[in-house]
């Protein structure tokens, strides 16, 4: 296994860094940096899923927490990934052979996560503030996991995850998913949409909360980006954890949602970059 050459620590970390929020019983955010991971599963069972791994450098801190909330040598049943930018498998390969667990994706995203495809290089041109222009720094060649990552099954569901099912929300990258739960409405969305306006370094920095698309600079595809909040908006939520940004529940997520499918050309399109058709 191997991350690709351009990888590396990113010196941009927010406020709320190191910061942990049972969201539920089971479910639990924890901010890395600039981005979140989420542990699901209870830990009064011991048993846990780990999904996304992180800012490159950060295996330790995510071992460190695994083991505060479930136990000293606990591991999870697996690694499942939203999608493969740098910021959400950043300390994969140290996490797998810690612990030696399967990793599962969205079966568009294994050229990335296998070395034989580079994401397309982040875009410093597009409307929005300073992250956005650090973006060219952001790596973007490809991880390769070999034979410790697979597709998710082609059912839906989860490994490890019981009562889960994957969603595919591509637009911020091919195989770009969410886990969605009906049973109470739990939707983990990834980087599907987002809770903070994360091309803007003031708002990253302070995590100040606003419902947004996803990260404009990574983002290539923006007629799918629109199509998978819309197919996320109408499974009505009653919580989201989503990869950048705080947690938001009930009537202020519904109502954000809603926001969000109803002006999505003004609040998450920019009005230029290389990836606008």
């Amino acid at each position: 296994m191997e991350y690709g050459k351009d990888y590396k620590y990113i010196p941009a970390t927010s406020v709320g860094s190191g910061v942990g929020i049972a969201v539920m019983p089971d479910i639990y955010s924890y901010t890395i940096q600039i981005v979140n991971i989420a542990l699901v599963g209870n830990p009064e069972s011991g048993e846990f899923v780990l999904v996304d791994a992180g800012m490159p450098g950060s295996a330790d801190e995510i071992i460190s927490l695994t083991e505060s909330r479930f136990g000293s040598d606990s591991r999870p049943k697996a690694i499942v990934l939203t999608h493969g930018h740098f910021d959400h498998v950043g300390a994969i390969i140290e996490l797998v052979e810690h612990w030696n667990v399967p990793v599962y994706a969205h079966e568009l995203e294994l050229p990335f996560l296998t070395g034989k495809s580079s994401y397309p290089e982040p875009d410093p041109t597009v409307e929005g503030g300073m992250v956005a222009k650090m973006s060219p720094m952001f790596p973007n060649e490809p991880v390769n996991l070999g034979s410790h990552v697979q597709s998710f099954p082609k059912d839906g569901s989860i490994p490890g995850m019981p009562g889960w099912r994957f969603i595919h929300t591509p637009g911020h990258s091919p195989g770009h998913v969410s886990f969605y739960r009906e049973s109470d409405g739990a939707l983990i969305a990834g980087d599907a949409f987002v809770t903070v306006k994360q091309e803007y370094l003031y708002k990253v920095l302070t995590q100040e909360q606003e419902i947004s698309g996803p990260p404009r600079y990574l983002t290539t595809d923006w007629k799918a980006a629109k199509q998978s909040v819309q197919e996320l908006q109408k499974l009505n939520p009653s919580i989201a954890v989503t990869g950048h940004g705080l947690p938001m529940t009930g009537e202020l997520l519904r109502d954000n949602l809603q926001k969000l499918v109803n002006n999505f050309e003004e609040i998450a399109v920019p009005d230029y970059g290389k990836y606008i058709n």
